[in-house]
């Protein structure tokens, strides 16, 4: 039987001890004062951060995908990060998976025992056909629950790259992985209720992986999501203003644009900075592997319409 109590998540927070008998102003400020740890929690792993988004970009680059596991709170994040990747980054949704153990279902209700099952994420990856190509990230706060650490095993055997996300200092799954990211937020403001701060740091890492990623597989050009794929009125609408912004055109030459270039606001952009056909375009795309600067490069080094063409030389 595991001893909670040895549990940095599970330990009992000294500052909230009497937060049921605080005034509500006063409650809300411990509460805001214990959040303020998770950035510095994060501060410390910035490296281990690095390698993880490097090493996944080169999986991705080579064909792999990136996925997710974990149970609760730590399945539930996983797996809203991994369906923001398409909309955001105009991704394939079989890129970037999030499998939350007892399945859909339990994205709304708790379902009893499925963490507590070893072999169930080994049936449920390969279910998706997870394969040594493919990056496997394991979600758990506590960094013990079994569901994820068979999952670990399973991904270690067929010889996938494998990340742990957990706030526990020394876990189970931070000792399985490749890469260990280990942001210890300490006791929680509620003990043991771990979608607080250990969620919450969760939450921000996996932005930083998911995002830093997509950054290095060219999905954003400068700080412009230059893939967002224009699903709604809203995206649309962002798609003009990205290509305006990252093209330094006016609204009724991106529109032009976006229609040649099929709504793609990449194409567009380069349609517009280097005066290429959207065949052209299409063709320096691939050939750059998606990376708009290296396609803008490839025509011409001066890019009189692009202001971050001009700031590189």
């Amino acid at each position: 039987m595991i001893d909670l109590g040895k549990l940095t998540t599970e330990q009992r927070n000294p500052a909230t001890t009497r937060i049921d008998c605080c005034p509500t102003e006063e409650m809300v400020t411990i509460m805001q004062a214990e959040d303020a740890k998770v950035s510095a929690a994060i501060r410390k792993i910035l490296p281990e951060i690095a390698r993880a988004i490097d090493a996944t970009a080169a999986r991705l680059a080579d064909g792999g995908r990136l996925f997710y596991i974990g149970a609760g709170t730590s399945g539930r994040l996983g797996v809203l990060d991994a369906s923001e990747c398409p909309p955001t980054y105009g991704t394939d949704p079989e890129l970037v998976q999030g499998i939350i153990a007892g399945g859909e279902a339990a994205m709304f209700r708790a379902q009893e025992g499925a963490e507590d099952d070893l072999t169930l994420a080994e049936k449920d990856l390969a279910a998706r056909h997870f394969t040594k190509d493919d990056v496997l990230v394991g979600i758990a706060a506590s960094g013990r629950t079994p569901y994820v650490i068979g999952g670990l095993r399973y991904a270690k055997e067929l010889g996938a790259l494998t990340i742990a996300l957990s706030c526990s200092e020394g876990s189970e799954i931070a000792k399985l992985a490749d890469i260990a990211l280990t942001p210890v937020t300490g006791p929680e403001i509620v003990t043991g209720s771990t979608r607080m701060k250990a969620g919450t740091a969760q939450k921000l890492v996996l932005n930083m992986l998911s995002t830093g990623t997509m950054i290095r597989l060219g999905k954003v050009y400068g700080n412009l999501m230059v893939d967002v794929k224009a699903s709604n009125h809203k995206l649309e609408e962002r798609a003009r203003r990205i290509v305006m912004q990252g093209s330094g055109c006016s609204r009724e030459e991106a529109e032009a644009a976006l229609r040649k270039a099929d709504g793609r606001a990449k194409l567009a952009i380069l349609l517009v900075v280097t005066g290429c056909t959207a065949e052209e375009g299409r063709k320096a795309l691939q050939e750059s592997r998606g990376h708009l600067r290296k396609a803008i490069h490839s025509f011409t080094t001066d890019c009189p319409k692009s202001a971050d063409c001009q700031k590189e030389g």
